[in-house]
């Protein structure tokens, strides 16, 4: 051990004394620090390890790992769900230098091809840029635009949600140092994704967010705020705790913009725009009123600025790679301040919720719990306009001709009106039953035959559960109904007296004793069951006295043939299977 701190020390003194000669000898160059590894020592010999080359793999390693978009939320296209890949996003939120850093988070969403990735990558540019002040941050001319994965044509790109995978440091007016996230999102609406895919997608990326880019092309159209009503609804549904205002700042880029001369482009042009777009007023409708109010009362703070077209090379163009010099002019001066007027330190802001600053270690906990939440059954599954409607419209037929299946059965025997022959009350209901049935085909319904069918089936159901309902109705009149139970059990009793009686005459003692027990227990049924109609407590046990003496009853009457009425749950079940045989016949 002496020997190897003595000949540390007489490198680091030879290193030195080199160093002091290039100071008055310019013609020698001096590295920064000592090359120690030029006098490396080895501690094999001594059961260590090379510690010079360890130290020269681990350098390696971090000139090898370049910074670069990381998937973070998958998506099985097939399956239509999506998943978390939390090794990814913990390397890039738990690296030691901004762990424990408030977070920032920059998203960009909006409809497929439109720029999103596009956008980004000129954030890139401006953050990597910060450092140098002199510098142009957009960037040299004939420079292609690297970055975000992006690409002209009318296929989309990104898939699921991706972070850039360097977390800046940005040091704000007062000293607090933030760590600032880039998100790229997948376009919504595209070939391949259903409105739960997209809501899913924008939901996540709002909900994560302190900035949400709602990227939109040429002007804000009904159906966007409609979409992200919903969208927004969809993760608020997906917060345990909401808040009066439950996100952050949501901005309006407005793409190709068209009308400078109505309102000019950026953000004072933007706001004036938005201020008109978003105003809720007296003669609107309750349903445009509603989207207006939702959005304002989602996000604590709403912006909107106007974009320029960038020109037709780059909309056109299948060899353009970003360069500036195919970039219209005036584009360029407007995204020189939509960037830092983002991204600038002083207009940042961390990423909170329920009123709590989030770190970036907060952020990982935050992505798992609401990804888990999403992957559930327990959240609503977000409709299309069209199957919304749909089914309203559906919904509506099936209650109107419920309606006149009802009317017309509560006519023949509800309320005061008097008992009816269930062989008449059965006829009815056949023929309410086509007419409502009728009235339903005849109502004009959108979706289609095959998705109108199933609400058909529904109604068919619905019909046979409201006879069986009217015909207990109209047996609960019949008086001789009132007396079956204490009828066929005072029969029974009578029965069994008679046969004890004549038993034991002719000396069958047993058989006798045995009547007499039957007697007992028939009159002790007669008694409780008394006492179950009178005060109503223990309903259960006069329902099973009922059914025992009904089962009495039928299967005497079946073995005199004698035709019995039955009783009502024999009926009413017949009168179903006899509707669904009806049924599957057409």
């Amino acid at each position: 051990s002496r020997y190897i701190v003595g000949f540390v020390v007489l490198t680091l003194l030879n290193s030195s004394a080199v160093c002091l000669y290039k100071n008055t000898n310019p013609r020698i160059q001096c590295s920064s620090t000592a090359k120690i590894t030029n006098f490396a020592f080895r501690l094999e010999s001594f059961g260590g390890t090379d510690l010079s080359t360890k130290g020269q793999e681990r350098g390696d390693d971090m000139l090898n790992k370049k910074a670069g978009p990381v998937q973070i939320v998958l998506v099985h296209k097939d399956e239509h769900s999506f998943e978390l890949d939390e090794k990814a996003l913990q390397s890039v939120l738990l690296e030691e230098n901004i762990r424990d850093l408030d977070v920032v988070v920059v998203s960009v969403a909006g409809a497929f091809r439109k720029g999103k990735s596009f956008l980004l990558d000129f954030m890139l540019r401006y953050m990597y840029s910060k450092s140098n002040i002199t510098q142009d941050w957009l960037g040299k001319d004939d420079e292609p635009l690297t970055g975000f994965s992006w690409r002209g044509g009318s296929d989309p790109e990104t898939t699921g949600i991706q972070i850039w995978s360097e977390v800046f440091i940005v040091e704000k007016s007062n000293g607090k140092k933030v760590a600032v996230l880039l998100m790229d999102t997948q376009g919504a609406f595209d070939s391949q994704s259903t409105v739960k895919d997209c809501a899913t997608i924008f939901a996540l990326s709002t909900m994560t967010s302190s900035i949400q880019i709602y990227n939109l092309s040429q002007n804000i159209q009904e159906d966007d705020l409609q979409q992200l009503q919903l969208f927004t609804e969809y993760g608020r549904l997906a917060m345990d705790e909401i808040s009066s205002k439950p996100f952050q700042s949501l901005m309006f880029l407005i793409r190709d913009w068209s009308f400078p001369y109505e309102y000019v482009y950026g953000l004072k042009g933007g706001m004036s725009f938005l201020e008109k777009r978003l105003k809720v007023k007296e003669h609107q409708h309750e349903e445009i009123q509603n989207v207006r109010k939702h959005i304002h009362s989602c996000f604590t703070d709403v912006k909107c600025f106007l974009l320029p077209h960038p020109g037709m090379k780059v909309s056109t163009s299948p060899h353009f790679n970003g360069k500036l010099t195919d970039i219209e002019d005036e584009f360029k001066l407007n995204l020189k301040d939509f960037i830092p007027m983002v991204l600038d330190s002083g207009n940042i802001m961390e990423k909170e919720i329920n009123g709590s600053k989030v770190t970036c270690r907060g952020l990982l906990e935050y992505f798992k719990a609401y990804i888990k939440i999403y992957q559930g059954e327990d959240l609503p599954h977000p409709k299309s306009m069209l199957q919304a409607t749909a089914e309203a419209n559906n919904l509506s037929a099936v209650a109107a001709a419920k309606d006149i299946y009802y009317d017309g059965m509560e006519q023949a025997c509800g309320g005061d009106k008097p008992y009816v022959s269930p062989a008449i009350l059965d006829e009815k209901h056949v023929q309410l039953h086509d007419k409502a049935i009728e009235h339903f085909k005849k109502i004009k319904k959108m979706g289609g035959k095959e998705f109108s069918q199933r609400y058909q089936d529904e109604l068919e159901i619905g019909i046979v559960e409201m006879h069986a309902n009217f015909s207990k109705h109209n047996e609960s009149k019949n008086i001789f109904s009132t007396f079956r139970t204490p009828a066929t059990l005072f029969a029974v009793i009578v029965a069994m007296y008679m046969i004890s009686g004549l038993t034991g005459f002719i000396g069958l003692d047993i058989v006798a004793q045995l009547c007499n027990c039957i007697i007992g227990l028939l009159l002790i049924a007669l008694l409780t069951w008394g006492y179950v109609r009178y005060s109503g407590h223990y309903r259960e046990l006069g329902g099973a006295i009922d059914s025992g003496a009904d089962f009495i009853l039928d299967r005497a009457s079946a073995h005199m043939n004698i035709p019995v009425g039955g009783s009502m749950k024999n009926k009413t079940q017949t009168a179903t299977q006899n509707t669904t045989m009806q049924k599957k016949i057409t």
